[in-house]
């Protein structure tokens, strides 16, 4: 018998108080406290089990079977060809009857002032090899390409024509608006000298040379060092080859070249240099080789033309780095470099020849040093007073010696707007091609050429932007 004060008789409920049976829940309900906010709404609400928000997590083995797409994906580097493709004919614009052929004195002229003149295709040909056509340029809209003779043109054809006469080398630095027709002016002067069989060297984009987009490596025993890109001067020789390949064939070298992959003895076609670019390790030597050839002193060579489009981007530090992570300049770039001594008149041709260098206000960066240059020089051209000519601002640290330096004494020609005489012969070439559908008269000509004040591009997106395809 157990004691009466026993654990489990002590904590045993006592008989005598009932308990207080509690409320069975709803299973439907969930329970809440006494100080529970929760409203009364929500209280009647199902509880329901965790719903994720947002999108519903999906096994990868319950996953539905994507559509795959029927479409060809693009090759490799078939969205760059087809940026890059030019289009000179267009087979639905309507043949002009009265379109001349450009020939070899035709820019010297100043009787085809105001007039368009058609491209030969051996200098399409030609111009293609050399990138001297631009995408931006509405070439495709015409049955063939032609070009507007300006008073500028005839002007800058007969200063490099009198400069070849007296075996000099003319300097000149092409600046102007946007869409004025520099890049243009840089074609008209490409297609004169491949009639007249010059030899052509041109850079079609001068901003391939400086931010970077190409290998480069340092060429060894140069104080202060330089540095080579292989893969754009092979590019560049097999572009001069291409372009210039019957004169090369014609014209023979002065010394023989042992150091080229390929031996070059004396008395060998220049066309056999330029074959000897086949892998672009030595792209930089072959190209020195052939450049010296090409401007030694004494030899029978024909006159050259050496330009480039985009000046602001070589003068100027490039987006390159030296080992000690220090920016290079884009002069110590051995192309840059070359083309900055031939500008600056550290470079005189044999039978002369000319340089040139455009600008570009649509794909430009900052050159101060550049843009008070051509200002001065533009000044001194008009001979203005010393007082009138731009000076370097005395708070600003960021001009270049060496830029300076490179355009102390090239000459300037500044392109603006055409004359009305000009505008009105290219809107009867565009009528006559069938894309302008107005008619040519002094109300248009002068509605047109006052809306785009002068520019042949402005006025070209007046009249022809909707035509474009």
């Amino acid at each position: 018998m157990s004691a009466p004060n026993c654990l489990r008789c002590l904590v045993r409920p006592s008989t005598a108080i009932p308990l207080a049976i509690p409320r069975q829940a709803s299973p439907l309900v969930a329970p809440f406290a006494p100080f529970s906010t929760t409203t009364a709404t929500a209280a009647k609400k199902e509880v329901k089990g965790h719903v994720r928000g947002g999108k519903k997590l999906v096994l990868g083995k319950f996953k539905k079977n994507k559509v795959e797409s029927r479409v060809r994906p693009p090759g490799p580097g078939e969205r760059k060809a087809y940026r890059k493709r030019i289009t000179l004919s267009n087979d639905n614009a309507i043949q002009v009857p009265w379109l001349t052929d450009m020939g070899p004195g035709s820019l010297l002229d100043t009787a085809n002032v105001a007039k368009v003149l058609a491209l030969p295709e051996e200098v399409q040909d030609q111009l293609r090899a050399s990138e001297a056509f631009k995408t931006t340029q509405s070439w495709k809209m015409f049955r063939k390409p032609s070009v507007l003779v300006r008073t500028e043109t005839v002007d800058l054809m007969n200063r490099i024509q009198g400069a070849v006469e007296k075996r000099q080398t003319l300097r000149v630095a092409i600046t102007g608006d946007k869409v004025a027709g520099k890049s243009m002016m840089l074609l008209q002067a490409m297609s004169h000298a491949y009639l007249n069989n010059w030899i052509v060297i041109h850079v079609p984009e001068a901003h391939e040379l400086t931010t970077a987009c190409t290998d480069y490596a340092p060429i060894p025993g140069t104080e202060p060092p330089q540095y080579t890109q292989p893969t754009y001067a092979l590019k560049l020789i097999h572009a001069i080859k291409k372009a210039n390949e019957k004169i090369l064939a014609k014209t023979y070298t002065v010394s023989a070249h042992p150091e080229l992959p390929q031996n070059i003895p004396a008395n060998t076609p220049l066309l056999a240099i330029a074959n000897a670019a086949k892998e672009a390790d030595g792209a930089w030597a072959v190209f020195h080789a052939l450049w010296n050839e090409l401007t030694a002193q004494g030899a029978n060579r024909p006159p050259i033309l050496l330009s480039l489009d985009g000046l602001a981007h070589v003068m100027k530090t490039s987006d390159y780095r030296a080992p000690g992570f220090d920016r290079i300049h884009a002069h110590d770039l051995s192309l840059v470099r070359l083309f900055a001594e031939a500008l600056g008149g550290g470079v005189q041709f044999p039978n002369g020849g000319a340089v040139l260098g455009a600008t570009s206000r649509s794909n430009t960066p900052r050159a101060p040093s550049m843009e008070l240059a051509l200002a001065q020089r533009e000044a001194e051209q008009r001979h203005a007073d010393p007082a009138e000519v731009p000076q370097k601002d005395a708070f600003f640290r960021g001009y270049d010696e060496r830029v300076e330096a490179v355009l102390r004494s090239v000459q300037v020609l500044r392109l603006g707007g055409v004359s009305k005489l000009e505008a009105r012969a290219v809107m009867e070439y565009w009528a006559a091609s069938g894309m302008l559908r107005a008619a040519v008269d002094e109300k248009t000509v002068t509605e047109k050429w006052a809306l785009g004040s002068g520019v042949l591009g402005e006025m070209e997106r007046a009249s022809l932007l909707t035509m474009r395809i």
